[in-house]
């Protein structure tokens, strides 16, 4: 498993981590995934065949605002079970006498209950295998098209001048008060905007249809959101000459879905993490295993940059406890997401300032922690979460931490920085609670920004030693995972203490074993081609680049 590049003068090494102790690491994670890579190759979910039919242009709802994907995969589950795919059954019957006008007529007779699917064979099996394939082959074609786009954007426009990159939340619930305040935002320094979802959406099992002005505490992800979004944000990008990206959550009961709408519309960065719905939505976890391995073939092929979840641990476990599980994760995700087909410089892998304050020498901890990441992964956008835990209301100590936190990123080489806010936990942001933000970034980064040419931590001091006795730690952890199972791990509370079985939790009804015949164009046209896109396209700007 290539890890690209060595890293530059800028991002030396300062822990001296044994390379022996790392290579264990690595192939401690390679034998805990692989039996959960098996497990996504031997099994399919109705969010990976719904997402099979977005790919092949199948959008819109009926007046209820069901959408016609999961009207299509619910037919076909009703007859056949979805274990032999829906590519199958889907296109031997639009293709058939039936004299359909399209994949939405298809749906909308089968929600009217006059469509009966069969699994055809033979000469029949041929002619519907070729159909899919060249209707979902239309939507790779799409997201390649997008790739192309955005390198072009990137190259004309240029990118923000430095790392890490302003992260900043931006969602009212409101897609249309959403844009101006994006836009504002990047016109205030923000590099990456961040649409948070509709709270709870990550447990709809289906997406929904069109544009939408009534989200809890974030906005509705639908393709028509993604859209609006994406088009507010060039025309920002122009107006600043210089690139802002869009950020959105795959994650949830339509992890799949979500992430090929993310591709169609030109996306750039998504939340995709590969246990964040097993801990923390309680959905089952053999769903979300095989939901993420999809989503992140299709962010492979997208260009997309995804970010991991592993800051949520920490404000359910302790941060100085539990700092080795976030370590594993991490692993965990690198090795899930490089065999997905994910590149080393889309790992944008999730780790957090949320050490209590309180502690002696909680600002080293966060330091040796930070580093431990950055060093681990050297090529990787790592994503740098703010303070959240331990934020009181008290806004002047809240912004103090903010500080801290933006200090920590830029001594330890962060990819990614989310800007914190002083008034986190406490209320809903107001613009000018996002602006005093990123003034604190930016007076940060103005002052502090090269410190790291100057940061040395002693080899045999506090900080080093920490960020060693963690990846010790990580090892020891992840051997017990070899022996016991990775879903044994999780059931026990491993992470983030959150004990979640894996026959249990939501949407497990939507979990289906594959069976013989099973086909689908999307995984075949991915899987053979991953490599081809990748050297086809540029892939992205340096992680690293001199000062």
């Amino acid at each position: 498993m290539s890890h690209g590049r060595r890293p530059t003068a800028e991002f030396a090494p300062v822990l001296q981590l044994d390379p022996t102790t790392v290579r264990r690491a690595r192939t401690l994670a390679r034998r805990a995934g692989r039996p959960i890579v098996e497990l996504a190759r031997t099994h399919t979910t109705v969010s990976v065949e719904r997402a099979v039919l977005r790919l092949a242009g199948l959008t819109g709802a009926d007046p209820d605002g069901v959408p016609w994907v999961n009207h299509l995969v619910d037919g076909v589950r009703t007859d056949l079970g979805i274990g032999y795919g829906v590519a199958l059954p889907v296109w031997h019957e639009l293709i058939g006498p039936g004299g359909y006008a399209g994949l939405t007529d298809l749906a909308a007779r089968t929600a009217a209950g006059s469509v009966r699917f069969t699994v055809p064979t033979g000469a029949a099996a041929t002619r519907a295998r070729r159909a899919s394939r060249t209707a979902v082959g239309g939507g790779i074609r799409r997201i390649d098209a997008n790739r192309v786009a955005r390198q072009r954007l990137i190259t004309r426009l240029g990118d923000p001048p430095r790392r890490p990159w302003i992260y900043l939340i931006v969602a009212t619930g409101d897609i249309y008060e959403d844009i101006p305040q994006a836009q504002a935002a990047a016109r205030a320094g923000a590099d990456v905007i961040a649409v948070i979802r509709s709270t709870g959406q990550s447990l709809l099992d289906y997406v929904p249809e069109g544009a939408t002005r009534e989200g809890f505490a974030g906005t509705y992800a639908t393709q028509e959101n993604f859209r609006l979004m994406r088009t507010a944000l060039d025309e920002t990008s122009t107006e600043l000459g210089r690139y802002v990206r869009l950020t959105n959550y795959a994650s949830g009961l339509c992890m799949p879905e979500i992430a090929a709408l993310a591709g169609l519309e030109r996306l750039d960065m998504m939340l995709n993490d590969s246990m964040y719905g097993i801990l923390f939505r309680d959905i089952n976890p053999v769903r979300t295993f095989v939901d993420q391995r999809f989503s992140r073939q299709i962010h492979a092929r997208a260009g997309i940059i995804i970010n991991t979840g592993e800051d949520n641990y920490l404000t359910t476990a302790d941060a100085v406890e539990a700092a080795h599980t976030v370590t594993v994760s991490q692993l965990l995700n690198e090795y899930f997401a490089l065999e997905a087909g994910l590149a080393p410089w889309q790992l944008g892998l999730g780790h957090a300032f949320e050490i209590n304050p309180d502690l002696s020498d909680s600002f080293r901890l966060e330091l040796a922690h930070a580093l431990l990441a950055r060093e681990l992964f050297p090529d990787a956008p790592l994503k740098w979460m703010p303070p959240t835990k331990h934020m009181t209301g008290d806004i002047f100590r809240g912004y103090l931490l903010d500080g801290f936190f933006n200090l920590a990123g830029a001594l330890t080489g962060q990819g990614i920085l989310l800007v914190g806010m002083m008034t986190e936990a406490a209320v809903t942001p107001w613009l000018s609670d996002r602006d005093l933000a990123l003034r604190n970034v930016r007076y940060v980064m103005n002052a502090a920004g090269r410190l790291r040419e100057d940061f040395h931590p002693a080899p045999d001091g506090f900080i080093a030693t920490r960020g060693r006795t963690v990846l010790d730690e990580a090892v020891g952890l992840l051997e017990r995972i070899v022996d016991d199972g990775l879903l044994a791990a999780i059931a026990e509370g491993t992470f983030g203490v959150m004990k979640r079985p894996p026959d249990a939790g939501k949407g497990l009804d939507g979990v289906s074993r594959i069976q013989d015949g099973y086909y689908n164009p999307a995984t075949e046209l991915l899987e053979v081609s991953a490599r081809a896109a990748t050297v086809r396209t540029p892939a992205a700007p340096p992680v690293r680049r001199p000062s």
